[in-house]
């Protein structure tokens, strides 16, 4: 009723690590999940923090937006490689003169799906911010959002997964609230999601 959303359906799965995530094309089609870590883990204002982030998802029809631009990355990604191998296979036609134009376009081969990949990226961590602050306008908490996002921060970090647990992947760690893969520097650079200190901070700063 505070997001003025229809009612999502809603899923616990049976996963001791501690996150949530929203999904659904529309806020008509949406659907919420969290996990019994999660549950075990956050008090219930904390809950309630993280569910109005993954409601501000669905109103933001963040879902549609992710899968949008991870098709233009695909897209992006498949064209470069289709030119790479008209590249091998004599595709450049051969042209000796032109030495700047074939580095332009090996370099073209190549950065073109970096570029894509980054600027999706980008959008998924623009998404983050955003559903950070629809979500603390939603709860009118930030702090609870905050404390719980620091809570998800530690307890991803320091879980470790028990064979029975959902594992998650690359392709759709974006929809969770926590980036549940680890990774060092390299990876935090392709992350999916900004740095939980950032989000942290930004929602501190809120009033109402």
């Amino acid at each position: 009723m505070k997001a003025k959303l229809p009612k999502p359906k809603v899923y616990i799965v049976d996963s001791g690590m501690p996150n949530a995530f929203a999904t659904g094309r529309d806020p008509k089609n949406a659907a919420v999940a969290v996990t019994t870590g999660i549950l075990n883990l956050l008090s219930y204002e904390e809950i309630e923090g993280v569910l109005a982030h993954e409601l501000a998802h669905v109103m933001n029809r963040d879902t549609l937006i992710s899968s949008v631009a991870a098709t233009i990355a695909g897209v992006i990604t498949m064209m470069a490689s289709m030119a790479q191998w008209a590249a091998i296979f004599g595709g450049l036609g051969g042209r000796n003169d032109d030495k700047g134009g074939i580095v332009s376009f090996i370099a073209m081969i190549f950065l073109a799906p970096l570029a894509a990949t980054l600027i999706q990226l980008a959008i998924s961590r623009s998404r983050e911010y955003a559903a950070d602050s629809e979500g603390a306008r939603i709860c009118r908490k930030p702090w609870v959002l905050a404390d719980a996002l620091e809570k998800l921060e530690y307890g991803n970090s320091n879980y470790k997964p028990k064979i029975s647990d959902v594992q998650p992947k690359e392709s759709s760690a974006h929809m969770f609230i926590v980036n549940p893969l680890k990774g060092g520097i390299i990876q935090s650079l392709f992350s999916t999601h900004p740095l939980t200190e950032d989000r942290v901070k930004r929602l501190r700063a809120m009033r109402f």
